[in-house]
Formats: C-alpha cells, structure tokens, sequence
C-alpha cells in the first residue's frame, strides 16, 4: 500500500507542478488558446489563474517532499486535501460549463487524490 501510495502521490506531484508551472508562466490568453480544455481560464482573471498555477504547484510539491525529507511529512495528507478541493472547484467550472467529460477527468484526479489523503491519514500515515 506503501509503495502504490507513493507512486500515486508522485505521478501527481508531477501532473500538478508541470500544470500548475504552466499558469504561473504563461499568460491568460495563451493558456486559452491551447484548446478547448483550457477554455476554462475565460471564466476567471488573469491573476486567479495564476493563483490557481501557484497552489497547484505548491500542493504538488506537498504531497512528496514533506515525506521525502522527512520535514513534517505529516502536510502530504494536508496538501492531498487542498488538491482536492482545487479540484472540487475544478468539476464544479467544468459542470457549469456543460464540459461533462472533461469533469470526468477532474473527478478521477480527485479519486486519485482522495486516495492519498485517505492513505496517509490512515493506514499508512507517516505519524503514529
């Protein structure tokens, strides 16, 4: 469970810093340009796109440095929630703007991530 924990946990780390870098970087407008699944960013101003890039990243990073260095690994759960509710609001953007398969996507990042939570509060928590 350990191992199935860490390898969800980095894979993730990976989707959120490489996605979450990308709003930071690029602009508003480029982002939207990239395709329909980045149509999104229309709803929201630049500078909430860029915030959303910045949590993203830093929750990220949360879910496998914390454990990694052995620094507090107890916030990997805490950050596996925070990106759970960034991606709540994620489906929430998608379901309001009809992209139903693409809030499929979200909600099976946020099982992803819910399993994490739930490992690392729980069975295989890095605090006892």
């Amino acid at each position: 469970m350990n191992i199935a924990l860490w390898i969800v946990a980095g894979l993730l780390a990976v989707a959120y810093v490489g996605g979450g870098g990308l709003k930071v970087i690029m602009s508003k407008q480029k982002i939207a340009a990239s395709g329909p699944a980045a149509e999104w960013v229309e709803d929201f101003s630049p500078g909430a796109v860029k915030a959303i890039g910045v949590l993203e990243v830093l929750g990220g990073l949360g879910l496998v440095l914390p454990a990694a260095f052995g620094v507090a690994p107890e916030l990997v759960p805490l950050a596996a929630l925070g990106l759970a509710m960034i991606m709540v609001g994620a489906a929430a953007t998608r379901i309001s703007r009809r992209e139903y398969r693409l809030a499929l996507v979200d909600l099976t990042y946020l099982v992803l991530i819910a399993f994490v939570a739930w490992g690392r509060f729980g069975p295989e928590a890095f605090v006892g």
